[in-house]
């Protein structure tokens, strides 16, 4: 008979998991024993907190939950920024934990990493469960799988002391997973004869509808309608005649919505830092809009005409085949809409247009790479007004909970995901001393990734925001690592280049295979 361990690890692996991010300790060894011949890949990291943004990163890319083994105390608590990012962007994120023995917990023993309530702690962020009986380990892993499966997608926890780990798991039956709402039939017949009556529909696509481009595609043609894309949806409609990648904090998008006659959001929980990230307020009223979302708690939090709670791509296949086709004027508003959005930019920031272009040499020199972001000024520029080549292929922490540090993990997992296609982590020389030591992990998985740094030496877009409000610029001027041998440390091959496109395309089209660390030495 397996012990709990086991069994967990063998649960993991039925239910299609292939890769655990972790670091092994005290309290997981256990764990670990089922690790060993059960054919799933560990990978690593150096930061616990490194091991969520992983975890996140092959997520994204994979489609499949992500999932993180970590000890207690400091090894749950310096997981919960990740477990922050994945529920603010809603990317499904499993992080497995011991904790201590069952008669010590709440007791104040002073145990090895104890804490007061661990299980309290999470649960004011997500989902958690203690595994107390080890006939309970199957029945667990159902509901775990379950919330980050057939809902909307977040962090889930499962802690399990240390002293049922090792005990004997009976088998016991899987229950198969509950299928996502499905689109109601007169919502859905209802929602049509609203969209057949518009005549300047606009879309707002979100994080939600990242895996079904296509359908999106023929939803919009169907409909002849514009679709503004939020960051977490970059990547969808590259380059098509309807699409907007433009954020609606812009005037150019908001304009459009104001002069459309029906709103369809599919997937996006129209948060601040995606339609208010100046806090300037004065977005339109969007209560006419028709919304479509998983999860029934974001379906309440704005007034709308008509709500489907579904998964976007089942209710985009109901919708098709109710619509009469229209053939009037979007690509044109489309049009419109991108070319006053991106004219917006230099009065935001005077050098947004050339951090942009930056970005879009990028995708450029490596067509159908992913770039995976952290905060960091050419992140934001791209937020506002950027078309990635590849759905899941543009996305980063700068929106949402908006964690520094979270791109080199990222990368890392998206790259696991995706071994066969490159991966650059778009860094500022602040956020990648927050987790610097992924790049060895980098190293020793010899991951196709391109760390870019870009080096203005300070958190240079705090500092202008203290300037803006007329504070004294206090803290913004941390000194930046010394590259080149920190490269070396890594095992890095490593290149500093200007500010400037050329130099960038011509880099990052030289032949290379492993990891690589380039430096942007930012003047302006």
């Amino acid at each position: 008979m397996k012990t709990v361990g086991q069994a967990l690890v063998a649960g993991l692996k039925a239910r299609g998991v292939e890769v655990v991010f972790g670091i092994p300790g005290v309290h997981t060894i256990e764990l670990y024993r089922g690790l060993a011949g059960s054919g799933i890949r560990h990978v690593t990291p150096r930061h616990e907190q490194g091991a969520g943004f992983m975890a996140d990163g092959y997520a994204r890319v994979s489609g499949k939950p992500g999932v993180a083994f970590v000890i207690t105390g400091p090894g749950l608590t310096n997981t919960l920024t990740a477990m922050g990012q994945a529920k603010a962007d809603s990317v499904p994120l499993l992080v497995i934990s011991g904790v201590n023995r069952r008669a010590s917990l709440g007791r104040g023993l002073g145990l090895l990493h104890e804490l007061p309530d661990q299980a309290a702690m999470v649960r004011a962020l997500c989902p958690t469960e203690r595994l107390e009986d080890p006939a309970d380990l199957e029945p667990l892993l159902d509901r775990a799988f379950a919330r980050l499966l057939t809902g909307r997608p977040g962090p889930v926890h499962i802690e399990i002391p240390t002293d049922v780990m090792p005990l004997a798991a009976p088998d016991a039956p899987r229950a198969p997973l509950p299928q996502r709402p499905a689109p109601d039939a007169t919502t859905i017949a209802e929602a049509a004869s609203l969209l057949d009556a518009a005549q300047r529909p606009v879309i707002l696509a979100g994080g939600g509808a990242r895996q079904c481009n296509a359908a999106l595609a023929a939803l919009a043609e169907r409909l002849d309608a514009p679709v503004i894309l939020t960051v977490n949806a970059r990547g969808l409609l590259h380059a098509h005649p309807l699409a907007i990648p433009a954020s609606p904090s812009l005037d150019a998008p908001r304009d459009l919505i104001r002069a459309s006659d029906r709103i369809l959001a599919i997937g996006t929980e129209l948060g601040p830092t995606d339609y208010d990230m100046y806090a300037r307020g004065g977005f339109p009223d969007l209560s006419a809009m028709i919304r479509i979302d998983l999860c029934a708690d974001q379906l309440e939090r704005h007034p709308a005409a008509l709500t489907i709670r579904a998964d976007a791509e089942q209710a985009i296949a109901a919708l098709l085949p109710r619509l009469a086709p229209k053939q009037a004027d979007g690509p044109t508003r489309a049009a419109t809409t991108r070319r006053n959005a991106r004219a917006e930019l230099p009065a935001l920031h005077p050098a947004m247009p050339h951090q942009l272009a930056m970005v879009e040499t990028i995708r450029d020199s490596l067509p159908q790479a992913r770039i995976v972001g952290d905060s960091t000024q050419p992140v934001y520029a791209a937020n506002l007004y950027y078309d990635h080549d590849r759905p899941s292929g543009w996305f980063n922490a700068a929106t949402g909970f908006g964690a520094l540090g979270y791109g080199p993990g990222a990368a890392i997992g998206a790259a696991i995901a995706d071994p066969a296609t490159p991966v650059i982590c778009l860094i500022g020389d602040g956020g990648l001393q927050f987790d610097p030591a992924q790049l060895r992990t980098a190293r020793d998985e010899d991951l196709d990734i391109t760390f870019l740094v870009w080096n203005n030496a300070s958190y240079r877009e705090i500092a202008e925001a203290m300037r803006d409000a007329q504070t004294e610029i206090i803290g913004c001027s941390p000194s930046p690592l010394d590259l080149a041998p920190f490269a070396a440390a890594c095992g890095l091959p490593f290149e500093t280049l200007p500010e400037d496109p050329q130099a960038l395309h011509d880099a990052l089209r030289q032949p290379h295979t492993g990891p690589r660390l380039i430096e942007i030495r930012v003047t302006s």
